[in-house]
């Protein structure tokens, strides 16, 4: 089928768009347009104009813009081509003709959308009749009101192999096969699929009906029956209740997820009209896609049993090489044992609130997830937590999100694992006061000349690229720490520096290099730390934002040669002035610190980044 520029503008030189939306929006008349509160974002006075002349939509508030087609593919979450099919019934248009095989499946899907329908209405006035009065009681005994059941098209499919057959026999069996709607085994008459069941029809974004689940009403099993895949249902791809929810849910700001029919129809009772939930399956790619379409960050909320928090993290792992920059998922645990429907029928409305009020960042999930699966008591245990965390962001196909998540598993990790912070030692002061039995402390010694010494030959370079790769990833100062005392010994802005890092980060060991750089600013330090945020310059494979994890080792080599290099040379200095003074044994101690800096000059020269003019 090919839709012309020419013809789409037609198609909406037809249509009126005020009409259209005044279809789910309360228009009120501006002059020579129309406004309204924003559909797609809560707001308390109107930002949302419609100009007919113009022939398109804006909103002030969140920027929502468009035309007819985009309000029928935004606002009702329509494809495209659905859009523009009843946009063209509405003008009275035509489409364009499609080729005999497109033709005869539009005939046959539409076949297929009218035997769907009846079977709909006919399971409604089944449960509405005599036979429908054990599914009913069902319905009152879980709290489904009659006027939510019409809501939801809930229905009865009597305990009888033909009556659905009788009642649709028009259709004839080969199509009520295709459909879902019977069941065909060789050799013997098609007969009713669903049999002794409330029905639950699943609707296309359109609101047809494609398919049903049916839930048992008393003993036996399976507990939930749902069609099979057909011309018109693909459960991978289909999402329950997506044709009601998906307008609250940009009028809301979020969409939900849930695991069963029940949870999603108790919710929407209860004034959560923008729930969703999958089909008896793990949420697959092609519905995370549907849920992020209506929110950047939707919540999935599972059963707090092993088989609801298997699908949570299940659910978490497909979703990551997905992520996108603000395209992440949350997730919400229901206690003890209960679903939401027992829930908010327990303790009502405001408990489901809080609960997604508390709701877990993807992150946290996978964190505490990784956490629990063993213990963490050896190095070895330690080590694998680390690789599988780095393993799980490796996942991420986004390299900004990628290296994100690999940095903030590492931080997580070795706060975890950092020994508890020292005391501050106080220096025992003459005749303060002691506890009994206390015994007498001297006061720290000074540090010695050749710890001076060794600061004073500290490359100031080098020095500036370390400082600047501890910004970046604060969480090496602590593992460090012990290592780069020297630092604290330089005179000026740099050894400063360094000791108001280390108070900083003692304080909350948790800071990222942004909170980090803005606490440093506060206390007087923003000229050098700008100077040093400059360091992309420094051509040093830890001073920029590339891989995390590559980033934090090349940092923990980059500073043990910068402690080393000075001892080195301070001890090469002696040697050389022992041999000179006719100490012969002095000789093989000074060739071996030559190797030593000649060592540390070429693991230095690997830190160095490629010249790109090079390559």
């Amino acid at each position: 089928m090919s839709l012309t520029p020419q013809f789409l503008d037609e198609l909406r030189a037809r249509t009126t768009l005020s009409t259209l939306i005044a279809k789910s929006v309360k228009l009120q008349r501006a002059g020579n347009e129309f406004k309204a509160c924003c559909p797609f974002h809560n707001e308390k006075s109107p930002s949302f104009y419609v100009n007919d002349d113009k022939g398109f939509y804006h909103c002030f508030g969140c920027s929502a813009h468009g035309d007819a087609i985009k309000w029928m593919t935004d606002q009702r979450g329509l494809p495209f081509i659905d859009a523009v099919k009843e946009l063209v019934a509405a003008a009275g248009m035509e489409m364009p003709q499609q080729d005999r095989r497109s033709t005869e499946r539009a005939e046959r899907a539409k076949g297929l959308h009218e035997a769907m329908a009846d079977a709909d209405r006919w399971f409604a006035e089944q449960l509405a009749g005599a036979d429908g009065a054990q599914a009913r009681a069902a319905l009152d005994r879980r709290g489904i009101r009659a006027d939510t059941a019409r809501s939801f098209g809930l229905g009865f499919a009597p305990d009888a192999r033909g009556r659905l057959k009788a009642a649709l026999a028009s259709y004839g069996d080969a199509m009520l096969v295709e459909s879902g709607m019977l069941i065909s085994v060789e050799g013997k008459e098609p007969y009713d699929r669903f049999r002794g069941r409330l029905m639950i029809p699943i609707r296309d974004v359109r609101g047809r009906t494609i398919a049903f689940g049916g839930r048992i009403l008393g003993d036996g099993e399976p507990k939930y029956l749902n069609s099979p895949e057909t011309p018109l249902f693909d459960k991978g791809r289909t999402l329950y209740n997506l044709d009601r929810a998906q307008a609250a849910a940009r009028k809301a700001g979020r969409v939900i997820a849930v695991e069963g029919y029940m949870d999603v129809i108790a919710l929407a009772q209860a004034g959560f009209y923008e729930v969703v939930a999958p089909l008896g399956t793990a949420l697959t790619e092609h519905q995370l896609e549907r849920l992020w379409r209506l929110s950047d960050v939707p919540i999935l909320c599972f059963d707090g049993d092993a088989a609801g928090q298997k699908a949570a993290i299940r659910a978490a792992q497909r979703a990551l090489p997905l992520l996108g920059p603000g395209k992440s998922l949350r997730f919400v645990t229901i206690p003890d044992g209960q679903d939401p429907d027992d829930l908010v029928r327990a303790k009502g409305a405001a408990a489901f609130e809080a609960l997604l009020d508390e709701a877990q960042p993807l992150d946290e999930r996978l964190w505490r997830h990784e956490i629990a699966a063993e213990p963490v008591t050896t190095p070895e245990s330690r080590a694998g937590l680390k690789r599988r965390l780095t393993e799980l962001a490796r996942t991420i196909g986004d390299p900004m999100v990628r290296d994100e998540y690999i940095f903030e598993f590492r931080q997580r990790a070795d706060a975890l694992f950092a020994p508890p912070p020292r005391p501050p030692r106080t220096p025992f002061k003459p005749g303060a006061p002691r506890k009994p039995g206390e015994r007498w402390k001297p006061p720290e010694a000074p540090p010695s000349e050749t710890a001076h010494a060794i600061a004073k030959g500290i490359d100031p370079f080098l020095a500036k690229a370390v400082l600047a790769g501890l910004i970046r990833h604060p969480a090496e100062i602590a593992r460090h720490m012990e290592l780069l005392g020297s630092l604290r010994l330089i005179d000026g802005p740099l050894g400063a520096l360094y000791e108001a890092m280390v108070d900083v980060m003692l304080e909350d060991r948790s800071l990222d290099s942004g909170s980090l750089i803005t606490i440093l600013a506060r206390s007087g330090f923003e000229s050098i730390t700008e100077e040093l945020m400059r360091a992309d310059a420094m051509p040093f494979s830890f001073t920029g934002y590339g891989d995390a994890l590559q980033a934090t080792d090349h940092l923990g080599e980059a500073i043990g040669i910068l402690v080393s290099a000075p001892a080195v040379k301070l001890a090469l200095g002696k040697a050389t002035e022992a041999f000179v003074a006719g100490d012969d044994r002095a000789f093989e101690r000074q060739q071996v610190l030559i190797r030593e800096q000649q060592q540390l000059q070429a693991r230095l020269a690997n830190l160095v980044l490629a010249d790109e003019d090079d390559v």
